[in-house]
């Protein structure tokens, strides 16, 4: 049986009309990190990139609460402080309801944005160890954390 694609619907089309797929918010950045082979999966309204096991990133372009829009850096309260001598406008993400937190956001609305998106993609493909975590694995069967 050929497969069917995404975009090919079954019958006359009325029975199951296709979502539009949403633009990919900052796809600069995937350009940028390309060499890397990133792959990216939908996380909580937004996009996460991955490379190799390793969360890097996350894209956001939301409605809501637009001042946590932009690039969100997955890395460690330990390396906040030399990323902010990298990334002078960076912060916490407010939505995630904590005064710091270990993402760390590079926002949309700052003068520098591209530059410092950028530049965390060059740190991303020099495999600085500051940017990017490996998720904790979660049994399927219950969502229990597997170490």
């Amino acid at each position: 049986m050929p497969r069917r694609s995404r975009s090919t619907a079954v019958g006359s089309g009325d029975e199951f009309p296709l979502k539009p797929r949403k633009a990919i918010p900052h796809e600069f950045v995937l350009e940028a990190i390309a060499g890397l082979s990133p792959y990216t999966r939908p996380m909580f309204g937004c996009l996460a990139v991955y490379i190799e096991e390793k969360i890097v990133l996350v894209l956001r372009d939301k409605d809501t609460a637009t001042a946590d829009n932009g690039v969100w850096l997955a890395t460690t309260h330990e390396h906040h402080a030399s990323l902010r001598d990298e990334f002078p406008n960076m912060r916490s993400i407010q939505v995630l309801g904590k005064d710091v937190t270990g993402w760390q956001l590079l926002p949309v609305d700052a003068p520098d944005f591209e530059q410092s998106a950028l530049r965390a993609c060059e740190l991303i493909t020099a495999r600085d160890e500051r940017i990017g975590k490996v998720p904790k694995r979660k049994s399927r069967a219950r969502g229990v954390e597997v170490k």
